[in-house]
């Protein structure tokens, strides 16, 4: 296929599950725009053709599940007959589900951890043969992970488990010269609050977010998405890492 730009990342191709909102698509867009090719995932058609549009004609945006072993296989298929090879791999489709522990029930347990962390695994171990020597594997975890907050109780253990899992297959890929990563997003404004719970309930915890947060601010899309093209293609001496970015929350 013809290549478009003379950016950056010109004749680079990469994948990006979950690509079609929040920290995927604002990190397709730094790389199509700097003339990688991208491929993306969603589970909405309405909204990966949004995504699409936006991206213009660098990206390929493919309709496709995490949580669904079928569609992971088949992805695969799809990413080998595109590209063949790719030079990054950005695991970042997830879900959130709000809940007190008392309330959480089996299949929203399941459901989480389905999409949070197995399907992230199998993602990897499918388009791992397509990785070309060098590349990256960035997955998305959360500072979650090593905060005890409340109401996200099986969220955060999904995402404590996607954390062990940058350790263990940076180890298993190495002898392939492969890193493996993760990016670990503090609040950040994808408006994944308003989504998920009333507009009320909402704009009381990004208030209370934000009042205890070192930076007193939401992060923006665009600064996770230059913390995974820096774990992807400059951290040439890095694998099994966590990278946060949070305002310093994890931190301080």
């Amino acid at each position: 296929m013809e290549q478009f730009g003379n950016g950056r990342f010109s004749g680079k191709k990469v994948v990006i599950t979950g690509g079609s909102s929040g920290f995927g698509l604002a990190t397709a867009k730094l790389l199509a725009d700097e003339g990688a090719r991208v491929l993306i995932t969603g589970r909405t058609q309405a909204t990966l053709d949004s995504a699409r549009e936006q991206l213009g004609n660098n990206a390929i945006a493919v309709l496709s599940d995490a949580a669904s072993s079928k569609d992971i296989a088949t992805l695969a298929e799809q990413v080998k007959a595109e590209f063949g090879t790719i030079d990054a791999l950005f695991v970042n489709a997830g879900v959130g589900r709000f809940a007190p522990f008392e309330s959480v029930t089996e299949e929203t347990y399941d459901e989480v951890f389905t999409i949070n962390a197995k399907g992230p695994y199998f993602t990897v171990q499918k388009l791992a043969p397509l990785l070309s020597a060098g590349s990256g594997v960035v997955l998305t975890t959360s500072v979650s992970n090593v905060l005890g907050t409340a109401m996200i109780s099986a969220y955060a253990a999904s995402k404590a488990a996607l954390r062990s899992m940058a350790r263990s297959l940076a180890r298993e890929l190495l002898p392939r010269n492969i890193r493996v990563n993760a990016v670990s997003p503090g609040p950040i404004d994808t408006g994944i609050l308003e989504r998920s719970m009333p507009k009320e309930a909402a704009e009381q915890t990004k208030t209370q977010m934000t009042q205890e947060n070192p930076m007193l601010r939401f992060g923006d899309p665009v600064e996770v998405a230059k913390a995974v093209i820096f774990l992807a293609f400059d951290a040439t001496y890095t694998t099994g890492a966590e990278f946060p970015v949070d305002g310093g929350v994890s931190q301080l």
